[in-house]
């Protein structure tokens, strides 16, 4: 399971609206609202510790959401919405999970070792880079790491052949390729004499072509 990273927020109780949240925007706050449960949360969240934290928050990121007057809630972040003129957060989408409930989400893929057909030469090329999964919050990876030392050239990795955390269930297709390590092709090399070949051929064809 992934760290569990902490957020503080507060109640938003009154002056909703899209004035109302001008002027949290403006105060340096964003409105936010958690999702999951049988009614919406509507909160508000510090802007700057947000944008503090938000680059270590992914969609497999469990997050403990403090909310003042409120239990904590184990939320992700689904989404936000982002002004980049402003450059500014102005509107944050949690969902919130319950332990013992499955949760379905996307977690990035990790590719470990080097190729043993790199060391010959071959390129490793990605071609899956995250996969959705199935399990419990509590063995919720941030990552799925995947093993790519053994692959020779023209080899590839499966879904299938990546070892996955205890408790992690992939809802992909079992044999897509994730990764491959793929030969690099080459431009034919010309001799010293093709080049002067294809030197003194170039003037004939010129004057071949100006006595039509």
């Amino acid at each position: 399971m992934s760290n569990s990273k902490t957020l503080n927020a507060r109640l938003r109780t009154a002056d909703f609206g899209s004035a109302g949240s001008r002027r949290l925007l403006r105060n340096g706050e964003i409105p936010a609202v958690v999702y999951g449960k049988s009614e919406p949360l509507h909160v508000i969240v510090n802007a700057h510790e947000f944008e503090m934290k938000r680059a270590g928050f992914s969609e497999s990121t469990l997050i403990t959401l403090h909310v003042d007057g409120e239990k904590d809630h184990s939320v992700f972040v689904k989404s936000y919405q982002e002004n980049l003129l402003l450059r500014c957060i102005h509107h944050i989408d949690f969902y919130e999970v319950t332990a013992g409930h499955t949760v379905r989400t996307h977690v990035r893929i990790e590719l470990e070792g080097t190729p043993a057909g790199c060391r010959v030469g071959g390129v490793l090329d990605q071609v899956i880079h995250e996969v959705e999964i199935e399990c419990l919050p509590k063995d919720l990876p941030e990552v799925i790491k995947a093993d790519v030392s053994a692959l020779d050239i023209n080899e590839a990795l499966r879904i299938d052949q990546i070892q996955l955390p205890a408790g992690v269930k992939v809802h992909e297709d079992p044999e897509a390729t994730v990764a491959t390590v793929r030969t690099v092709k080459e431009e034919p090399v010309q001799s010293a004499e093709d080049a002067g070949e294809d030197a003194a051929a170039a003037p004939a064809a010129a004057d071949g072509a100006e006595t039509k």
